[in-house]
């Protein structure tokens, strides 16, 4: 009789364990993707996610609903029913939280009712997740939230004709020291989006004076890749973008790059704490925002330029441009580009900088004789703040000298 007693006890003391455990499982799994919540308001998005569960150290997510904190009132947030898996979770000592790796199932479903929007979207998954702990998520931990982040093919159609896909998407980035794992100092990121398609024969459905242009210009699809490629030193906010390039063929290619110092974590974090200001009691939308820029002045004092580039090189477009306003106007090319030609100096006199039309109307013309490339740089005599840039604005010819600016055309691309 004592036996069974003792067994049934055991048994039930068995019951009540796992139930509590599972309780307890839930109550980790909701409060990690709480977090996960949480910290990305900070960087903008509005995350819901659906049921969450534990297993091990597994949290499976039913469904999530994406939307952005600033969305305008038209724009309705996706949602998504399909599961999410946080694989490898575990929690730090300070509330933080990683994960090896987020996978979804491929996703094939409509997003909008009129007209139809499709998606579908392939090997989609985030390698190196990092969630902050503490009641406030400073910049530097905002910087590492991901290690990398990718996905395979992906498609949009209207009402079932593809209006956008991308082969490929993958955004990398390398952390010193190791990720969360103390404070960090270098960063450097990369991103490839390849297989770019966009149909834009649609476009004469909302707007058919756009539409003709789009196809007079040859323009109803257009492919190319977009890549990236920066590092970032955070003691001295030093940062070069070595290359951010837009290149689609048989258009064109834009390429910019910049080079800065000064912006740090800590300039990152006055601005993040500017932009969540409140208007005060009283106080109108236009003197917030006559305060905002007096503060974002203040903020990007210690920001220097040290050289900025952007460059575009012809593939067709700017032909196609000259030849359809050639044609528009009535004029063969040579006659249009020659009247453009004879328009830049008054065109450059009325912004009252006189050394301004030394330095574009000759290479500007160079480029409308023969549109191979264009290109403006920034490269001041030696680094200099923003501010201090600012307040040479007041006197124009002077900030051509302080901005080392310069203007080039169909010139060989810098190594």
């Amino acid at each position: 009789m004592r036996i069974t007693k003792t067994t049934s006890l055991l048994l039930l003391s068995g019951v009540a364990t796992a139930v509590l455990m599972g309780q307890a499982q839930a109550l980790e799994a909701q409060a990690f993707v709480d977090r996960v919540a949480e910290v990305y308001k900070t960087v903008g998005y509005d995350l819901k996610f659906g049921p969450a569960t534990l297993d091990g150290d597994t949290v499976t997510v039913d469904g999530i609903t994406i939307g952005l904190i600033a969305a305008p009132s038209d724009m309705e947030p996706m949602t998504f029913d399909t599961e999410i898996t946080f694989s490898g979770v575990a929690e730090g000592a300070d509330g933080s939280y990683t994960a090896e790796s987020v996978t979804i199932p491929d996703i094939d479903t409509d997003f909008a009712s009129d007209p139809v929007g499709h998606l579908t979207l392939a090997d989609a998954r985030i390698d190196g997740l990092y969630i902050p702990g503490g009641e406030t998520v400073p910049a530097e931990a905002l910087l590492q939230l991901v290690q990398s982040i990718s996905t395979g093919p992906v498609s949009v159609t209207r009402d079932g004709e593809e209006v956008f896909s991308i082969e490929s998407m993958e955004a990398s980035s390398t952390f010193t020291p190791e990720q969360g794992s103390g404070a960090l100092t270098e960063l450097s990121s990369t991103m490839a989006i390849t297989g770019i398609s966009l149909d834009l024969s649609t476009v004469s459905e909302e707007d058919p004076q756009a539409g003709a242009v789009i196809e007079a210009l040859g323009l109803t699809t257009i492919a190319g890749d977009i890549t990236q490629d920066l590092t970032w030193s955070m003691a001295d906010g030093h940062m070069v973008l070595s290359s951010f390039l837009l290149d689609f063929a048989d258009v064109g290619s834009l390429d910019i790059s910049a080079d800065v110092t000064g912006l740090t974590p800590a300039v990152l974090d006055q601005i993040y704490a500017m932009q969540a200001t409140m208007p005060a009691e009283g106080q109108t939308a236009e003197e917030l925002a006559q305060a905002q820029m007096m503060s974002s002045m203040a903020i990007m004092q210690g920001v220097s330029v040290v050289s900025a580039k952007v460059r575009y090189d012809d593939a067709s477009l700017a032909g196609k441009l000259l030849d359809f306003f050639a044609s528009q106007s009535g004029a063969d090319r040579a006659t249009f580009v020659a009247g453009l030609k004879s328009m830049l100096p008054s065109i450059i006199a009325e912004s009252g900088i006189p050394p301004l039309a030394d330095l574009v109307v000759p290479p500007v013309s160079a480029f409308l004789d023969d549109p191979q490339s264009l290109e403006v740089r920034v490269a001041p005599p030696q680094p200099t703040s923003i501010l201090v840039l600012a307040a040479a604005a007041a006197n124009p010819a002077g900030l051509i000298s302080a901005l080392g600016l310069a203007v080039g055309a169909n010139t060989a691309a810098a190594e």
